[in-house]
């Protein structure tokens, strides 16, 4: 029988949809979180800046990410979780619908009421 980590060891690799990209993060929580269709991502993991390669998708996700206590993704825009052994590096990708990559979840239509 596998044992299972604490879950403060555990780390967690976010796959999302985000305007149009596919954002690729590392966290120590993953939860449904208090708000009705959310998931709920806290503790962001980044990689160890290395003074030889500078990674321009992961100082992006810094910039992004910078005095966030905890994001809120929807439902919809996630792509995938896994629960992995360590962090590697997050990173942007472009998504783009019809290239075989990851096509968003289509949104729901609304249409105004007629009075």
């Amino acid at each position: 029988m596998a044992r299972r980590k604490a879950p403060e060891t555990r780390i967690y690799k976010v796959i999302f949809n985000n305007q149009g990209q596919v954002f690729e993060i590392y966290a120590r929580h993953v939860s449904p979180g208090g708000l009705l269709g959310f998931i709920e991502v806290e503790h962001i993991l980044f990689g160890e800046r290395s003074q030889l390669i500078v990674d321009s998708s992961e100082e992006k996700l810094k910039t992004e990410f910078a005095g966030v206590k905890r994001v809120f993704i929807p439902m919809h825009a996630v792509v995938r979780v896994d629960e992995v052994e360590k962090p590697g590096s997050g990173r942007i990708h472009a998504g783009e619908a019809g290239t075989g990559k990851v096509t968003p979840f289509p949104l729901p239509i609304v249409k105004p009421r007629k009075e």
